[in-house]
């Protein structure tokens, strides 16, 4: 049977293992010394990536919160120590780590750099059992790699995620069809998958504030207050979550793909903005180029210096992978919307409307086929100059006078090779 069969559903043995403190735990076990101490992973200061990416379990204490700028995590906690990212390192361990995972199941799916999803039903028919084999992982996980993991084990994805966050670190928590609701429904609302900040206060102000408590309410009032998102949701406090665990190497149609960037410095004119939108459009339309998808819708985000967001989109008068036609649209979208009251923090360029590249399109009278043609080779003769020799062995001239901007790399226009 399928295993959105209803019969099924509370039949599966579902885990999610975590990392604890992913960057923090690896910066400590690398360097034991900073064990005693409140220890936050950062981004650079200088760059204007100042904000907290992990801590450890003092520094939690203190209340330093991931994604906080640093300055205020020092105000909480002087005796803070920052370390820098080392993202190398990461993404070792991570691959090292779903290598372990696959050996368990061939349904084992990433959420995240330090978690993911693996279905062991066939092995595990039992929650014994499935309990058994996360606690198995998790003496893999000091073995192999010296870091700890939580392991949360239950018949559906959500919960097995949210067991894994109840008790850390380095524990094995089971939610079963038989317990869950002693043990789930108490939880905070914010607690479940996806119930982000706002969700959180639409929920709250109408008197739902735990996971019970959305669970019991009436699905026609949810859908009214969130949609079907809300229906979902509330599906999910029931336990009624039959998702499944996608297997390894497969993966979820892209909806979009997008890039954003914090310059060192504010970007204060158009020129500045056209600069950081080229090497913006350039990374983007080398992403769609390598997944086989064009883009027919641009986005653009800005956010100014007072931190306050907003996102404008058009429609591309023809499907495209091109880094300039891409920059062209969004910098119309700027041109057309920002008032230049404030300097600009950041920038974004995001294409959604993704089709593959194989898929014909109609034409127009007015478009000069074999110009667009010709630009797209030459991107993709840079694309492969940069595979060899690197992202900034080539760079567009604008993008090279604006050396600050390389970050937001991947070419249009003239090219200043290095």
């Amino acid at each position: 049977m399928s295993v959105f069969d209803p019969r099924e559903r509370m039949n599966r043995s579902i885990l999610h293992v975590d990392i604890n403190n992913f960057y923090a735990s690896v910066e400590i076990r690398d360097d034991p010394s900073l064990a005693p101490y409140p220890v936050a992973v950062c981004g650079d200061r200088e760059a204007r990536h100042g904000i907290i990416l992990a801590k450890n379990y003092i520094a939690k204490g203190f209340g330093v919160k991931t994604a906080e700028p640093i300055g205020e995590a020092l105000i909480k906690c002087p005796s803070l120590v920052l370390v820098p990212c080392h993202f190398e390192k990461y993404e070792q361990i991570t691959l090292e780590s779903r290598a372990l995972l696959g050996k368990y199941s061939d349904r084992m799916e990433p959420f995240g750099m330090d978690e993911a999803w693996l279905d062991i039903s066939p092995y595990a028919p039992t929650a014994g059992d499935a309990a058994e084999i996360a606690n198995e992982i998790r003496e893999q996980y000091k073995k192999l790699f010296r870091l700890t993991a939580s392991v949360g084990v239950s018949f559906n994805k959500c919960f097995a995620k949210l067991g894994s966050d109840m008790k850390k670190p380095d524990a094995t928590t089971v939610i079963t069809p038989e317990n869950f609701k002693s043990e789930i429904w108490p939880l905070p609302v914010e607690d479940l998958l996806f119930v982000g900040p706002k969700t959180k206060a639409k929920l709250n102000a109408r008197g739902v504030t735990t996971i019970g408590g959305l669970a019991g309410t009436d699905e026609s009032l949810v859908r009214c207050w969130l949609g079907k998102n809300g229906v979902d949701l509330m599906r999910c406090a029931n336990g009624l979550d039959s998702s499944p665990v996608a297997r390894i190497g497969s993966a979820p149609p892209m909806k979009s793909i997008g890039n954003s960037f914090t310059p060192p410095r504010d970007v204060k004119s158009l020129d500045e903005a056209l600069a950081l939108l080229q090497s913006l459009g350039e990374s983007v339309a080398y992403r769609m180029r390598k997944y086989g998808v064009l883009g027919t819708t641009v986005v653009l985000s800005v956010r100014d210096t007072s931190l306050v967001t907003f996102e404008r989109q058009t429609s591309l008068e023809f499907a495209s992978c091109i880094s300039g036609e891409l920059r062209d649209a969004a910098f119309a979208l700027l041109k057309e919307n920002y008032n230049w009251a404030k300097p600009i923090r950041s920038l974004g360029i995001r294409c959604t409307g993704l089709i593959p590249d194989m898929l014909p399109y109609q034409s127009s009278l007015f478009e000069d086929g074999a110009k667009r043609k010709k630009r797209l080779t030459v991107e993709k003769t840079v694309d492969a100059i940069r595979r060899r020799y690197g992202k900034t062995s080539i760079l567009q001239a604008r993008v090279f006078s604006e050396k600050s901007y390389e970050g937001a790399l991947h070419t249009d226009g003239l090219f200043a090779l290095r």
